[in-house]
């Protein structure tokens, strides 16, 4: 178990908005080394289905991988593995992870927060675990190439069996240590022969074959569905009959619904079952049943079967989209290949693809129990594969330990179990012993390092012992250099010394090896079963020698032999020696191998060594100082457990942990030490087979194709390394090609495999071809490998023909070529006499492909239209001048002449070129054609300048005597002598018309754009364009060239891309020019009676350059790319000609990604050297740089010589005024002659009336083609519009416009936008061409919309006076939308008591629009620091509003009423009439009593009531009635009627009075009088009299009280 395990116990909450159905969420696991990453796979809906779920995710283990663990003092090479910039190469840890969604919209304060106990016990069933166990039997390692050290193989899977982990028992998860021995070709192999090397090893997971039963059974079905429809595509390519093609078919139905109708492994009674389980589990039930039914349905309707391809590989994407298995917790299966001590390459296997499964046999692995080739890679590997570290053939089981006794029924061969140690001496004093090892044992494990003795073996539980320590020699460490070898080169070392400026005498040790080990029995005999191939030892002057092959040094105590050596003698020099060589080969007549290796064995079984950890070998030299054997004992299980039996091998045996007492370390800290070495003591597995059978194998390598180029000269020189098993052949070299033709078979007569045959057959050994380009200086360059499976056949009765195949080349996961080839092996007799005869030799020892293998042969003629060459690019800094053509194919080559000077004539004089060659006649063989242009310069040299690879010939393949019209194109042109160049850029003007017919009436209202729009559907903008019967034109939503009625465009001639090899080191090859020309291939008799076919090339046009001029009209651009902050772009249009370029800079479009250029550009140019019109889209910036947003480019010379017309499309009518004027140079009945002569048809015959024409034996009248159609004013005379009637039945091009995809060179493959165009070229020579359209941008004419309001009535009463009275203040005010900044207001109507109000009051509001399109344009700013306006068209509306005033408080809002202009509701005459029933919105649904409208624009003016409305608890109210007049003018008749605003002057048309407005409307805050006498007055005026009485009454009282005491008193003292 893990040892060091331990709980993080944290939530984490993370706000996610899920747009997509697929969620991958990366976790980076950091300690104090971070240790690796991985990703989640989420399943994710986003619907609230019934189907769908929410982000859900385990709990479940969640693997990490990074890089190998080898901790050096140095920095980690393989640091960035652990961030997931590459595939992880070892296991690294793993965390348990639950993931769960909710749907909430409030956000998470809380980020992390600890995990609840309970929660904790919840998870504690999804950690049970299970023992599993795995064995792997290496069967073999091929294809080395990394030699040197021993090397041996490590298995692991998590922790377990990984050497550097310390958390796991030791296991036996290594092989043993072997040496490399040579194929005899290229390769290096291990010498395992009939003892092949096991590893075992047992580990905990959690069992999930809940999760990997289906994996496996989906993946079985999509190999089965993969495996027919790769049947199916060969045929189709095979071109084979219709009913064997529906047979294939059938079968391939028929087991898909087999497949997809059996019962599917379900949850129940599976503790450990995730919400995500049973979510996937629905999933996949869901798709098998639509796929089910699906197929059901085509079997029973389809009736095309390759019309159904498409569906079907849709339907093997989904079966491997249901393969994606997100929680699976057990870890691949890693292979290491280790050298020394040194990891050098891995490989990782999906733990699911070995898994035994006890549901089903299919739900296993895929190679569960099976052997499988493995290429293991290096990390990080830079070159991409280029370089296999191992080919691997390995047989690895992986099962639950409770059924391991399952894999006695996968095992093969016997195993065997021994527990080795070695036993070490070393020479002192010449004599052996141990005294003289330092830093080693007496017995140790084989690296020496680790302490063994026999009595710490002890067997493990269910073993025992079977016999005693034996001397058994391991014969894998100790081969020699030469072993494998043909042939091979000796080397000694003559050495002389002398004294300072003495003469040179013989060394104390005259001959010895590089490592000045002495040969004392010089010269050396050839050893046996070998014989010398040179006669004499010759010393070697390749080196940095004299010329006599000395080297010369100085010794300087206390050494014995110099440091250095340098080739120049100096008078100090001590020393010299040279290098002395001698060739010896393979005598054929004896036999050699271990025969003769066993004379040198020693009969004690000892390995000698020079030093310790040196290489060993046999025989003892007299340099030898150290010695060694290895001592076994075999152990047997106890009981009967079969070969399960090494299952129980783990933790085995002990390792000695007592050290001698001279070593001064504590015995517990050297008992850790040796616990913790993995597997030094460990007991050996091998597997033994009893019987080697011998096959043959014959490999048919026929071509290849489109391989890359690497040499400087645009090809390669390829070769193959071919290797099987550990044998190796090369075939012979093949100069400056891409397309090799080999034609050769590699035969390796013996090869020998152990096991059963019946598994060879099931599962055969792969052919590996690496392809190479030989080079004369330097290392050859890998050009791809390609890997092929062989057939097999045990009996020789059995009548089966290899097939040979293409197969891909693949470097570095890329496709570079492909190659065709096939491979039989055969099970040979002792004697071979079974296997078939040789093939004949083309060579001694070079075999061609036998005859029924290679492909059947016809003489074909190849055609070639070799009409010239654009764009050279210069060759070795040299511009290319005098070019011709190479044409090679099937063997066969022929050249066209020399085209003097390519700058001023690009095409070739003689443009036919003919050929024969065998082809065969199936077109799967069929051979590439090869083109190569070569430069003829000055010293005879002809550099190869460029080439192309045709693949496929199919395409030019043609009946030679069906009747097909003339490729000629309907050329109007003749040569033209090439006069001065001038360049003329016209542009049109927008101020001026071009011609006085196109001035349109404005009533009306039609022009370029109204035909455009009225093409697209529109209608809406193009006005009254369609009722006037004008034509259309076609719209194409893709270039022209992709429409597929034109073919492309190269119906006279295609496009070929030359390319040239690659100039310095990885760098692809470049395109360097392009080649105009086409072929037509068909077959030729064998007999020479039969007549020769016509030529198909006939008749072709001028050669010469034409003098042209091209018209580029740019309509607008469509989804452009932003390039600006705002998201948005200012874009304008670049031509590039050749020479010439157009910046139309100062006509960019600002702040829009949809611009309406509306620009034609004319210029001329001769073709074909200017024939590559690019048009660029760049975004116009002020202060930096402008940006390119994207390019396309026009090739105008196929335009021009295509027989479709794209010179210049035809129109549906014949006008000679009006926007639709004819711009051709020939008129139609002219054309239709130029037709007829081509095609072969008479000329056409013209009635004298001009309404009916003969053509091509066919009358055609006027009538049948205008019946029906309006006729306007600008058709011209019936003879041309019948011309052209006919013309448009002739497949030509069209009126059009194109839509071109626009691309960038930094995003090559991702559109930038589309641009619509369209182009017109006309030659000069048959004079000026009609007149250009005016395709200018609408502009927006300047209207006035005047408003008068007169009156308002049953206005909103909402205020109080302070007297109580309910009034409202009541103004309007009124805009039009877009125009916001001019709203306008009348003055305020104070008091109104009854909800009138009196205003006379004009509004003007200023506006631009467009009549054609019934828009207002708007140009402003979107922010304060725009640069540019920002142009938006919106439908013309008004907007009226009705407010009550307040002087200290915000404004109230009463009503509104929004009117558009071109549907303007009838007012009515009299208030009471007007209601809110007259608002259209308000009765939408009910369009009986859909209140009238009429276009205020064709009205021109209206008065009347109109209703305001307000919202009210969700309902419409009548918020008051407006009376006004509405009048919109244009910019002439507003000059000629002038009005002021409000009552301003000039108040005219009409004059507006003061209003009427009663005496009680005023402010009360200004007119304090008026307030006295209108509202308190008139209110209290009886109040007021009240109280001035009572004050009267109120002052007498007071007066009568102050003066009666008086009165009073008097009356009292009268004197009187």
């Amino acid at each position: 178990t893990h040892v060091n395990t331990f709980s993080l116990g944290s939530n984490c909450f993370l706000t996610l908005r899920i747009c997509t159905f697929l969620l991958h969420m990366e976790i980076l696991f950091h300690s104090i080394y971070l240790l690796s990453n991985d990703d989640v796979c989420l399943l994710v809906n986003t619907g609230e289905t019934e189907v769908g779920f929410l982000p859900t995710f385990g709990p479940c283990y969640l693997n990490l991988y990074g890089s190998p663990r080898e901790y050096t003092g140095f920095p980690d090479p393989y640091d960035e593995l652990n961030s997931g910039k590459d595939e992880g190469v070892a296991y690294r840890g793993r965390i348990l992870v639950e993931l769960s969604t909710i749907l909430d919209s409030k956000s998470v304060n809380k980020k992390i927060e600890a995990i609840s106990s309970d929660d904790v016990l919840v998870v504690e069933k999804y950690q049970r675990r299970r023992k599993f166990s795995l064995s792997a039997v290496f069967h073999s390692a091929t294809m080395l190439q990394d030699i040197g050290e021993a090397i041996q193989f490590e298995v692991s899977i998590g922790n377990y069996g990984n050497k550097f982990d310390t958390t796991c028992k030791p296991l036996a998860s290594t092989t043993q240590y072997s040496r490399v021995v040579f194929d005899g070709n290229y390769y290096y192999y291990l010498p395992w022969v009939n003892r092949k090397p096991v590893v075992t090893l047992t580990s905990y997971w959690e069992d999930i074959s809940h999760r990997l039963d289906p994996v496996n059974l989906i993946l079985t079905m999509a190999e089965r569905l993969q495996s027919n429809i790769a049947a199916l595509k060969s045929g189709i390519q095979a071109k084979v009959s219709e009913n064997q093609l529906a047979e294939i078919w059938l079968k391939l139905i028929d087991e898909l619904i087999e497949d997809t109708s059996k019962p599917f492994p379900l949850l129940e009674a599976k503790s450990n079952v995730t919400v995500l389980d049973t979510q996937i589990q629905n999933l996949r039930l869901r798709s098998l049943k639509r796929i089910l039914e699906a197929a059901t349905r085509m079997r029973n309707d389809a009736t095309d079967v390759k019309a159904t391809l498409a569906e079907i590989e849709d339907w093997l994407d989904k079966l491997m989209q249901l393969t994606e298995e997100p929680q699976n917790s057990i870890p691949d299966v890693i292979i290491w290949m280790i050298r020394g001590e040194k990891r050098l390459a891995y490989a990782r296997i999906p733990a699911h693809q070995v898994l035994y499964s006890t549901t089903s046999t299919e739900a296993s692995g895929k190679y569960c129990g099976k052997t499988q080739t493995i290429f293991l890679k290096y990390p990080q590997d830079k070159n991409k594969g280029a370089k296999i570290p191992v080919q691997l053939r390995v047989n690895i089981w992986l099962g639950l330990t409770a059924v391991e006794k399952k894999f006695n029924s996968f095992a093969e061969g016997t195993f065997s179990v021994f527990a080795e140690m070695y036993e070490n001496q070393a020479l002192m004093f010449g004599k052996w012993g141990t005294s003289g090892l330092v830093g080693r044992h007496k017995f140790s494990d084989v690296t020496g390092k680790i302490k063994l003795k026999r009595e710490f073996f002890l067997p493990p539980k269910g073993w025992e012992w079977e016999g005693e320590w034996m001397v058994d020699p391991e014969r894998s460490l100790l081969t020699d250099a030469d072993a494998g070898h043909s042939e091979f080169t000796d080397e000694v070392y003559q050495n002389e010394s002398r004294y300072p400026a003495g003469e040179w005498k013989a060394a104390e040790e005259p001959y010895t090896d590089l490592f000045c080990s002495p040969f004392p029995n010089f010269p050396i005999t050839c050893p046996p079963g070998w014989i010398w191939e040179d006669d004499a030892w010759i010393y070697d002057i390749n080196r940095a020698v004299d010329e006599k092959g000395w080297e010369y040094g100085i010794t300087i105590p206390p050494d014995n032999k110099p440091k250095s050596w340098v080739a120049a003698e100096k008078m100090y020099h001590t020393h010299r020696r040279r290098r002395l060589v001698r060739k010896r080969k393979k005598d054929p007549s004896q036999a050699t191998g271990v025969k003769v290796m066993a004379s040198y064995e020693d009969q004690e079984g000892w390995e000698y060594a020079s030093l310790i950890g040196w290489k060993f070998h046999w025989k003892q030299c007299s340099s030898d100082t150290f010695r060694r054997r290895r001592w076994r004992r075999k152990m047997a299980p106890s009981d009967t457990h079969g070969a399960a039996a090494i299952f129980k091998l783990e933790g085995a045996l002990g390792a000695d942990t007592s050290l001698d007492d001279e070593e001064g370390k504590s015995s517990e800290k050297a008992k850790e030490s040796a616990t913790r070495v993995f597997g030094a003591n460990t007991p050996i597995v091998s597997c033994s087979f009893d019987r080697v059978y011998s096959y043959h194998l014959r490999c048919y390598i026929y071509q290849a194709r489109n391989l890359f180029a690497l040499d400087k000269d645009s090809f390669s020189d390829p070769y193959a390394h071919v290797s099987f098993l550990h044998q190796s052949k090369t075939t012979e070299i093949i100069h400056a090609t891409l397309n090799p033709m080999w034609d050769q078979t590699l035969i390796f007569n013996e090869i020998e495999i152990y096991g059963d045959p019946q598994t060879v057959v099931q599962n055969p050994p792969n052919v590996v071809i690496e392809l190479f380009d030989n080079d004369q200086v330097g290392k050859d360059e890998f050009l791809g490998r390609s890997v092929c499976s062989p057939i097999v056949k045990l009996t020789p009765g059995v009548d089966i023909t290899p097939k040979l195949l293409w197969y891909p080349v693949m470097n570095g996961g890329k496709a570079c070529g492909s190659i065709l080839l096939a491979a039989e092996l055969i099970l040979r007799d002792k004697d071979g006499s079974n296997l078939p005869i040789l093939p004949s030799q083309r060579a001694p020892k070079l075999y061609m492909v036998p005859q029924g293998i290679r492909p059947v042969v016809q003489l074909t003629a190849i055609e070639i239209l070799a009409w010239g060459l654009r764009n050279m690019k210069n060759y070795q800094m040299a511009s290319v001048t005098s070019p011709s053509l190479i044409v090679e194919c099937g063997g066969e080559m022929v050249e066209s002449v020399v085209i003097k000077n390519l700058k001023k004539t690009p095409n070739f004089p003689y443009s036919v070129l003919f050929m024969k060659v065998l082809l065969p006649k199936e077109e799967l063989y069929a051979p590439s054609l090869v083109i190569k242009v070569i430069d003829h310069r000055q010293f005879g040299r002809k550099p190869v300048v460029g080439q192309c690879t045709i693949e496929s010939l199919e395409d030019f393949r043609c009946d030679p005597y069906s009747t097909t019209e003339d490729i000629a194109p309907q050329l109007k042109v003749s040569l033209l002598s090439a006069g001065p160049r001038r360049d003329v850029v016209i542009e049109v003007e927008d101020t001026k018309p071009l011609l006085a017919a196109q001035v349109i009436f404005e009533e009306e209202i039609v022009d370029w754009w109204s035909k455009f729009y009225a093409s697209v559907g529109e209608h809406e903008k193009c006005g009254q364009y369609i009722q006037k019967g004008y034509d259309t034109l076609k719209v194409y939503d893709c270039e022209l060239e992709e429409v597929p009625e034109f073919k492309h465009l190269t119906d006279f001639c295609d496009t070929f891309k030359l390319y040239r090899g690659k100039s310095e080191d990885n760098d692809d090859p470049s395109v360097v020019g392009e080649f105009k020309g086409s072929f037509r291939i068909y077959p030729l008799s064998d007999d020479p009676a039969v007549p020769v076919p016509p030529r198909q090339f006939r008749e072709l046009p001028e050669s010469g350059p034409q003098e042209c001029i091209v018209r580029i009209y740019i309509i607008r651009a469509l989804d452009l790319q932003p390039q600006d902050n705002n998201g948005l772009c200012d874009p304008y249009i670049k031509i590039t000609l050749s020479k010439k370029v157009i910046e139309d800079r100062d006509h960019y479009v600002p702040n829009t990604l949809n611009p309406d250029f509306g620009r034609m550009y004319e210029l001329s140019c001769f073709l074909p050297q200017e024939k590559d019109l690019k048009i660029s889209v760049y975004d116009y910036d002020m202060l930096t740089r402008d940006e390119k947003v994207g390019e396309t480019i026009i090739d105008l010379e196929n335009r021009f010589l295509s027989r479709f017309g794209a010179y210049c499309g035809i129109p549906q009518q014949y006008c000679i005024s009006g926007v639709n004027t004819w711009r051709d140079q020939l008129k139609p009945t002219h054309m239709l002659q130029n037709i007829a002569r081509f095609k072969g048809y008479s000329p056409p015959i013209l009635s004298e009336n001009g309404s009916r024409i003969n053509y091509g034996g066919r009358d055609y009248t006027l009538e049948e083609f205008e019946t029906n159609k309006k006729l306007h004013q600008h058709l011209g005379p019936g003879e041309e519009r019948l011309a052209l009637h006919i013309l448009r039945t002739q497949g030509l091009v069209p009126e059009h416009v194109e839509t071109r995809t626009l691309y960038s060179t930094f995003q090559p493959n991702i559109s930038q936008g589309k641009l619509q165009m369209w182009v017109d070229v006309f030659p000069k020579s048959l004079g000026p061409p009609g007149p250009p359209f005016n395709i200018n941008p609408r502009k927006a004419k300047k209207y006035i919309m005047r408003v008068i309001i007169w009156n308002t009535k049953d206005v909103i009463l909402d205020e109080k006076s302070i007297t109580g009275e309910e009034m409202s203040d009541i103004y309007v005010k009124g805009w039009m939308p877009g125009n916001e900044e001019n709203k306008q207001k009348t003055d305020v109507h104070y008091r109104s008591l009854d909800g009138e109000g009196n205003f006379n009051w004009r509004f003007v509001f200023p506006f631009e629009y467009f009549p054609a399109e019934q828009l207002c344009m708007v140009s402003k700013k979107e922010h304060f620091w725009s640069l540019d306006k920002t142009e938006f068209r919106i439908p013309p509306k008004l907007i009226i509003q009705i407010w009550d005033n307040d002087k200290f408080s915000l404004d109230d809002y009463l009503g509104f009423i929004e009117l558009d202009l071109h549907n303007t509701v009838i007012p009515t005459k009299v208030p009471e009439k007007c209601n809110i029933d007259m608002i259209p919105e308000y009765k939408a649904n009910n369009p009986l009593k859909a209140p009238k409208t009429v276009s205020l624009f064709e009205q021109k003016s209206m008065k009347g009531w109109w209703p305001c409305y307000t919202e009210k608890d969700g309902s419409r109210v009548l918020a008051g009635k407006v009376e006004m007049t509405l009048e919109v003018l244009n910019e002439k008749e507003a000059d000629e009627r002038p009005a002021g605003k409000g009552r301003d002057e000039p108040n005219m048309n009409p004059k507006l009075d003061l209003p009427n407005r009663p005496e009680t409307s005023f402010l009360w805050f200004t007119n304090p009088c008026k307030t006295m006498k209108f509202i308190v007055w008139r209110r209290f005026k009886w109040i007021f009299i009240g109280i001035i009485i009572l004050l009267i009454v109120l002052l007498f009282l007071a007066i009568l009280l102050y003066s009666l005491p008086n009165y009073i008193s008097m009356k009292i003292v009268n004197p009187i």
